[in-house]
């Protein structure tokens, strides 16, 4: 962690450090693959999402680099989230329509060299399996032109799914996957033809690939 970037955001490097604290003693989080995951420049990770503990989970794996989450602006509804969200850089998105200010808000955030989680499913999974990413997505990923690393959550559906009302028994382990490159991503989009819904295709199946039984990503390495 550079200090600066401490000293920039407090507020994001203290819930980190507690999230961190509780999720391993709770869960025992474990986290694999971090090595992939760039310590400078603009940044895209993109997770399954399945609990309400995924995005916290992310920003305590991202080890040294601070995420700026999109999430949607009803969980800014009261002044105590909107004072604490906008602290920790979340960028709010109305789900309704089609936000472009969101989208422009994230895409210039990548390209002041700062990292943006995403959850391409758009919404937590009601059965904790992998589903489709949304349109938007792939636009985003494709008009950023900056690397996506994958990454897999287990355990965290099992914790604290969709409507639950309390914190369950379970252990979270994450997985890094390699980096998609800015050139991958551009294959995948046919001569001049914009195909945004194959970027999104090729992020997931990326994901699905560091699933625990899935062949790919990286099966070794805690670190």
């Amino acid at each position: 962690m550079m200090r600066e970037e401490f000293f920039r955001q407090p507020l994001y490097w203290a819930s980190r450090g507690v999230m961190g604290i509780w999720l391993w003693l709770k869960y025992r989080l474990r986290v694999r693959g971090r090595r992939h995951v760039p310590r400078r420049g603009g940044l895209i990770v993109a997770a399954n999402h399945c609990s309400y503990l995924d995005p916290p989970i992310m920003a305590v794996c991202a080890h040294r680099r601070v995420v700026h989450f999109m999430a949607r602006d009803t969980l800014l509804s009261n002044f105590v989230a909107r004072w604490f969200f906008r602290r920790v850089g979340v960028i709010p998105l109305d789900r309704t329509r089609g936000d472009l200010g969101a989208l422009r808000k994230a895409i210039a955030t990548l390209k002041e060299d700062k990292v943006v989680g995403l959850f391409p499913e758009g919404t937590r999974s009601p059965d904790g399996r992998i589903r489709t990413a949304k349109g938007g997505i792939g636009f985003l990923i494709a008009k950023s032109g900056v690397p996506v690393v994958p990454l897999h959550i287990a355990g965290s559906f099992e914790a604290f799914p969709k409507g639950a009302s309390r914190f369950r028994k379970s252990r979270i382990s994450a997985r890094f996957g390699p980096v998609i490159t800015p050139e991958e991503i551009r294959a995948v989009m046919p001569g001049k033809k914009s195909d945004y819904e194959a970027v999104g295709a090729l992020v997931m199946e990326r994901i699905r690939q560091l699933a625990p039984g899935e062949p790919g990503g990286d099966a070794s390495s805690a670190v």
